[in-house]
């Protein structure tokens, strides 16, 4: 198969104290792209790139592979995604393991086995150079207002105004779960955002973003609902 799963989660998580291994309904949060991608039985290996040992022993406890702790360098607040994967495609390398595809996996309850197989059936299918799961925004940014130096609401392109909803262009924003790619290019333009890049659309009921408490305990009632509409489809 020649695939690998990389789980970023570094321990100094300022905005929810230890996110990465709070309890999420009954799991640490961490799991769920754990098992997910074990699940899936597409991984070679999966491994969790972290600078905590707490961190690690938990994402050990659920199957995953820390074979090393993330360098100090890349365990700032300035270090990217981009440059965590690279670390850990070369420390491989080091270790004679190299790979054909890679999918980078955040510590997320939204990703599935189902969803990384079908994801790297497109992948392949395609020729693509990466597929990055993306959902539509709720509302016209094209009618985006900003607040001005006198606190006046303004929109920030006023042309837009009398345009219909319709007649506006879909767009779109990253959901933040999980994005896979061919290591060949990645490595060769060295960021996450590659040309040739698949959007896999999904729906907003299936996305949240986690950075505050708010946040979680919206992500907790999407997910239950989610999972009880996994878990009878899939009788």
């Amino acid at each position: 198969m020649s695939n690998i799963a990389i789980i970023p989660a570094r321990g100094g998580s300022k905005r929810i104290p230890k996110k990465n291994i709070r309890d999420f309904l009954g799991k640490p949060i961490i799991a769920y792209p754990i098992i997910a991608a074990l699940e899936s039985h597409i991984f070679d290996e999966v491994m969790v790139s972290t600078d905590s040992q707490e961190i690690a022993d938990m994402a050990k406890k659920y199957g995953a592979k820390v074979p090393f702790l993330r360098s100090t360098k890349n365990s700032d607040d300035h270090a990217t995604h981009a440059d965590v994967i690279k670390e850990v495609l070369a420390e491989y390398k080091k270790r004679g393991q190299e790979y054909e595809y890679f999918f980078c996996l955040y510590p997320a309850p939204f990703v599935t086995s189902k969803k990384l197989k079908e994801a790297l059936e497109l992948l392949k299918r395609t020729g693509a150079s990466a597929v990055v799961p993306v959902t539509q925004f709720g509302f016209p940014i094209q009618r985006s207002l900003k607040i001005n130096d006198k606190g006046r609401i303004e929109l920030i392109w006023p042309e837009n105004m009398n345009v219909r909803s319709q007649d506006l262009m879909p767009t779109y924003h990253d959901v933040g779960q999980y994005f896979g790619a061919k290591v060949k290019s990645f490595l060769g333009d060295q960021k996450i955002y590659l040309k040739n890049k698949i959007p896999i659309i999904t729906p907003e009921s299936e996305v949240q973003d986690i950075d505050t408490e708010e946040d979680w305990k919206l992500a907790e009632i999407k997910f239950e609902i989610f999972d009880k509409k996994e878990k009878r489809s899939s009788k």
